[in-house]
């Protein structure tokens, strides 16, 4: 019964994933600016969710600590997509998703520090490793410094993110929590915008702008996010984080499909980013290897 429900939160994950690779393709043929896309996707996805809690009639009733956590948080995400979305409207979603990799990176880092656990040296040489596939791409794709830059801050943010959800979902609903941080990240973001000037003219929609922003911000926020963070009850925020770094494959094969030649890159970027996905895949092997082998010489050291 464990490994079904084990093997059932994995093929939600995936199934998540495969949705977050298809916002880099919304991303690229919405015409608006980040800024303004990330606005309209956490209000399209908070009214959604609102929406459901009418519905359903379900209490969004949460204590002020808890209020605060998910509003905060809110800001991290909405960070994060506006990062997201600008790296690819000046660099490519082919770019942008192999760099956002580097959350495993991270996550190996900061989620021990914040669980006050020791680093484990495997996810620290997983790491390095993933620097160097992004080293190549940046080698290769200079043109690109500020995407693969923005793509990095969205990686850092997407860590942060990961790692306080998988603390929090423990005591809390994964709707709520997605529904008070996408209300957070709209607050926050509406805050910069009146700052900047931004609230203008050039947040008017066209009919394709409107349909590509609700399906961005229904399904592929609103749904998608809750099966994210779901899933996160059962498996760590490191084991979400390697394997949302498939979100890359999925992304680029929807990006070639979809754009064609416009995703073509140079032969860099894909050493570059076989290096990255390379230690992606490798990694759960030879972790249960390791595993393995402490098992046995415990085993034996028993005997």
């Amino acid at each position: 019964m464990a490994n079904f429900q084990l093997n059932r939160n994995i093929l939600i994950l995936h199934l998540t994933i495969l949705i977050w690779g298809f916002t880099g393709i919304l991303g690229s043929l919405i015409s608006v600016s980040a800024i303004h896309l990330v606005w309209y996707r956490v209000a399209i996805a908070s009214s959604a969710l609102l929406i459901y809690f009418l519905i359903t009639k379900q209490s969004i009733v949460v204590s002020k600590k808890q209020f605060l956590q998910f509003f905060m948080v809110g800001a991290v995400v909405g960070l994060h997509w506006v990062l997201f979305f600008y790296s690819i409207k000046v660099s490519t979603v082919s770019v942008t998703l192999v760099t956002l990799s580097s959350v495993t990176l991270f996550t190996a880092i900061l989620e021990p520090i914040v669980n006050k656990k020791r680093i484990a040296l495997l996810d620290i040489v997983v790491g390095l490793v993933i620097i160097v596939g992004i080293y190549t791409i940046f080698s290769f794709e200079t043109h690109y410094l500020v995407g693969l830059l923005a793509g990095l801050g969205c990686a850092f943010c997407a860590s942060i993110f990961s790692i306080a959800n998988a603390r929090m979902v423990k005591k809390s609903s994964p709707t709520l929590i997605t529904f008070y941080e996408m209300l957070g990240a709209c607050f926050w973001i509406s805050i910069f915008m009146l700052f900047t000037g931004d609230f203008n003219a050039e947040m008017r929609l066209g009919q394709q702008d409107l349909i590509f922003l609700l399906l961005l911000g229904v399904v592929c926020t609103a749904v998608a996010y809750v099966m994210g963070v779901a899933v996160m009850k059962e498996l760590s925020a490191f084991t979400v984080a390697l394997t949302t770094n498939l979100e890359p494959v999925y992304g680029i094969l929807l990006a070639m499909l979809i754009f064609g030649q416009k995703e073509t890159m140079s032969g860099g970027f894909y050493l570059g980013a076989c290096i990255v996905l390379g230690a992606v895949f490798t990694y759960p092997y030879v972790k249960t290897k390791l595993e393995n082998r402490q098992k046995d010489l415990v085993i034996r050291k028993l005997h």
